[in-house]
């Protein structure tokens, strides 16, 4: 115990512990948050930047995005397209993660990567703090942009010290359970939420958060990578169907997500078996439900599936790198959290092919569809509504208008001015 006294009181870890499941003094710890700054309560901007302008660069930005690891996911996909659209306007990017898949991107696009683990939920993590302030200070970043709760704290204390301090920017990618953990995402100099949803879900939870600070920037699509009405060409589809030959029997349902329990897949197998009883032959693709570590899991949906007979008429796969194609050639595409979502990037790509999607209407897919596609919209968790609603959309769907909202374009645009928003104090100084 004496060993963890000292960083206790050195950087004031106790909201740090308590997601790590360590036993010692955490009652001690919860009681020890007090003195939350409080501030006036209002409404939340709506951030909105024409993607036909784009305010002036005043200088070169050295901005550092921290995320836990660069393997999926929607924080870790804005955080390439962020890094992305930094470069293109002759900025500097770095990203300082636990590494991943995606770090290639980032090299290839022009960022640099630095290799820190500063989201292991583990009290080794500690000892990263010293590491980070190191690095930034060596960087000697504009902005800071945190992406995730532990990270976010460990850059609050790493920043400490630093001349000159660098700009805070942090976003709440999910709807995070509410607590003195969760708020230091609240505590950047701008927050960025990714819908109305989270925006709601924030201003509820924590009323003290001043209105200046907050921008709602929604995720966006790039109209070139889902281009609308796009149709792969006879090579993929032989490929793709030779490969998956049951899928080609009949109306192909598709359910994009990682493989956890929250993200639907037993919904989608219960809608497979209902159609079957109904004598609606479909097919049901799990897309990106193999992941390592989630075996448990897949035997379970294997079994489900066994049990309702529908074992023959779907397909699991790992994630994959032809999502366009598949969505393309999909008839519907499934998005049914059991649980309300940030957002709902799979809604949008869809949307932007012009394929037709069903979600239950709760959470930031539900905020999609309510504006975009409302004949997809199902009430959540109501599985019989669910299966009618399908069999509605298979025989006849209403037309997908192109986007005209919610773009990749939009979205790098709105960000960057965020940064240099808050370094135009400093640039303008210089000049």
């Amino acid at each position: 115990m004496p060993l963890l006294r000292s960083p206790f009181r050195a950087y004031g870890l106790s909201n740090f512990l308590l997601p790590l499941s360590v036993s010692f003094q955490v009652r001690q710890v919860a009681r020890s948050v007090r003195n939350l700054h409080v501030f006036e309560r209002c409404h939340a901007i709506l951030f909105v930047v024409n993607a036909s302008e784009s305010p002036p660069v005043q200088r070169r930005l050295t901005v550092v995005q921290i995320i836990p690891a660069m393997h999926s996911g929607g924080a870790e996909q804005s955080t390439l397209e962020i890094s992305r659209a930094l470069v293109a306007q002759g900025h500097r990017s770095v990203v300082i993660s636990a590494g991943g898949r995606l770090v290639q991107n980032l090299l290839t696009e022009g960022s640099e990567h630095l290799q820190l683990d500063v989201g292991r939920k583990s009290v080794s993590t500690l000892g990263r703090i010293s590491d980070l302030h190191r690095a930034l200070r060596h960087l000697q970043p504009d902005i800071v942009h945190v992406r995730s709760r532990l990270p976010a704290w460990v850059t609050q204390w790493a920043v400490r010290g630093l001349q000159p301090l660098p700009h805070r920017v942090t976003t709440v990618h999910e709807l995070n359970t509410p607590g003195p953990y969760s708020s230091v995402l609240t505590r950047g100099e701008r927050v960025i939420v990714v819908s109305q949803t989270v925006r709601d879900h924030v201003l509820a939870h924590y009323p003290d958060l001043p209105v200046k600070r907050l921008r709602v920037i929604p995720r966006g699509v790039d109209p070139e990578a889902f281009p609308y009405g796009y149709r792969p060409d006879s090579e993929w589809r032989e490929t793709f169907f030779a490969e998956f030959p049951v899928l080609s029997e009949a109306p192909l349902l598709t359910l994009p997500a990682r493989g956890t329990r929250l993200k639907g897949h037993i919904e989608a197998i219960e809608l497979l078996a209902a159609l079957k009883l109904r004598g609606l032959p479909t097919r049901l693709l799990l897309l990106g439900v193999e992941e390592t570590g989630h075996q448990a899991y897949l035997k379970t949906l294997h079994e489900l599936a066994r049990q309702r007979g529908v074992d023959d008429w779907l397909v699991f796969t790992p994630p994959r790198s032809d999502v366009r194609e598949i969505y393309a050639v999909s008839d519907l595409i499934l998005q049914l959290s059991v649980k309300p979502e940030a957002f709902g990037r799979t809604v949008l790509e869809a949307l932007a092919l012009c394929r037709p999607v069903l979600g239950y209407a709760h959470g930031g897919v539900g905020e999609l569809l309510a504006e975009l596609y409302p004949a997809g919209r199902v009430p959540a968790l109501d599985r019989a509504r669910l299966v009618e609603r399908t069999a509605e959309l298979l025989r006849l769907a209403p037309p997908i208008l192109p986007l005209t909202r919610y773009r990749l374009a939009d979205m790098q645009r709105a960000t960057l001015a965020v940064y240099e928003e808050l370094a135009a104090p400093i640039s303008l100084a210089e000049h």
